[in-house]
């Protein structure tokens, strides 16, 4: 993502979102990132629809309304997959992908499969990932 565009998008998020306390701008701010690099990661011909006013992001590929939710272990629970349920009915959406977002390498992936089991994602989640940042590197689960 070039400079200009980062910085037109955060000052979207802050006129946007003048509600929200600083830390939740600053999460905001991580997601918009989170999703721009793993779009250009993944596929650059992904449509970005939506990504202000929720935490799942609306996206477009291959024609299908998706939504990705992004989760790093080291500083979040994993979500309440009911709720991405629900956002799926209510915005229409074909698919739900989960990536799992992560820093560093972690060569263990039991981190990534305990919590798929124990969140049952594999049930709500057409396709889960993980995505090391600044590796720029994504590797399917599901």
């Amino acid at each position: 993502m070039e400079l200009t565009d980062f910085h037109e998008l955060t000052q979207e998020i802050s006129s946007e979102c003048f509600f929200m306390t600083e830390a939740q701008q600053e999460e905001k701010v991580i997601q918009l990132i989170d999703l721009h690099h793993f779009v250009e990661c993944f596929d650059r011909n992904i449509k970005i629809l939506s990504y202000l006013h929720h935490p799942i992001n609306i996206i477009e590929y291959q024609g299908t309304k998706t939504g990705i939710l992004f989760c790093d272990l080291k500083h979040a629970a994993v979500p309440d997959s009911n709720a991405s349920e629900e956002f799926r009915r209510r915005y229409g959406l074909s698919e739900l992908w989960f990536v799992f977002v992560e820093e560093t390498s972690i060569p263990d992936t039991a981190i990534y499969t305990d919590a798929i089991i124990e969140n049952s994602l594999d049930i709500f989640y057409e396709k889960i990932f993980t995505f090391n940042f600044f590796q720029s590197v994504i590797h399917p689960l599901k």
